[in-house]
């Protein structure tokens, strides 16, 4: 259904040109849920927000690459058939709800504005709708509260909405970029439940933006780690879990708190900082916080590569210490 090949993403700043995006590559099936996990500014947005269209220019540029859904290159698209695919064919939830909503447009109107842009339904029509869709997420009391303005929510209730409006047209891709960052535990599970048996009912595609593996350790078929604007490892969730292969994936598992271990283990963090993506190195992003290191990787950013038939590692080493 959607597949990315080499895209490539820079901003300009007054310090230089920095390389959100670098080359990365991966495709989404119908129906499949996949997760896109790594530690703040790795690139997983910037690279959503690249297969939307909508970074901004300036000082964004989308440089390379191409995006093709369902055979037509998203990057080549004109304005009118870019605004007719979003919120239709392909939608996304936003990190923040308050910021993401209208704070002087009420509930009702946002999520009927997008069904009116979308569908040939009538105003009436489209009000019922959104109450379906707010009843759908969970809102109780859906039909009074269609005139109610966003700060008339609580956080989890404005995520919901959010939700509601990415859903109103039943798109085939929902991308969910960190949706529960800013809600309290219990409410994260509640988001993560919904999306996920929304998934089941509709029959969508779902890519999951987050820096949390626990978040997708339940909710997606393939995992795919970003590192410094390039992906470094893609694997099947279980395999991944199982036998993590690139050493920053290893790092991350290692650093998450686990149910199921034997012995009490004390949480390993990754010493050092991430790269500056301003005039990046030809050599491995990683190397400055790998223990792994060997000649080569000082001299070559490694290219993903086949360790099993389905899982792919940026890595000249590989975890067995034997050179790829």
């Amino acid at each position: 259904m959607l597949e990315v090949k080499e895209l490539k993403t820079i901003f300009s700043t007054q310090d230089g040109v920095v390389n959100a995006v670098n080359d990365i590559s991966f495709s989404l099936q119908s129906g499949e849920a996949i997760g896109i996990v790594g530690e703040s500014g790795c690139g997983k947005s910037v690279s959503m927000l690249s297969i939307m269209r909508l970074i901004p220019n300036p000082p964004g540029k989308i440089v390379g690459g191409e995006v093709f859904f369902q055979g037509r290159d998203i990057l080549k698209m004109n304005q009118h058939d870019l605004q007719d695919m979003r919120g239709n064919q392909i939608s996304m939830v936003f990190q923040d709800p308050l910021t993401s909503l209208n704070p002087v447009k009420t509930i009702g109107s946002q999520i009927s504005e997008t069904v009116l842009r979308h569908t040939d339904k009538d105003k009436k029509q489209a009000e019922q709708r959104a109450v379906e869709l707010l009843k759908l997420v969970g809102i109780p009391e859906a039909e009074n509260r269609l005139k109610d303005y966003p700060h008339q929510f609580s956080g989890g209730m404005r995520q919901r909405v959010m939700i509601a409006i990415a859903l109103s047209c039943n798109p085939q891709i929902l991308i969910a970029d960190e949706p529960t960052t800013a809600l309290d535990v219990t409410i994260q599970a509640q988001i993560v439940d919904l999306i996920k048996q929304l998934r089941v009912e509709l029959g969508m595609a779902v890519i999951w933006i987050t820096h949390d593996l626990g978040v997708v350790a339940g909710s997606v078929d393939k995992v795919i780690v970003m590192y410094a604007g390039q992906i470094v490892e893609t694997a099947p969730l279980k395999e991944f879990y199982a036998n993590p292969r690139h050493p920053y994936s290893i790092g991350l598992l290692m650093s998450l708190p686990r149910l199921d271990a034997e012995t009490h283990q004390k949480l390993i963090s990754i010493e050092g900082l991430p790269p500056n993506l301003i005039n990046m190195p030809d050599c491995c992003p990683f190397i400055n916080r790998c223990k792994n290191v060997i000649e080569k990787c000082k001299h070559k950013n490694p290219p993903l590569r086949h360790v099993s038939d389905s899982h792919l590692i940026a890595c000249w080493v590989d975890v067995t210490q034997k050179e790829i």
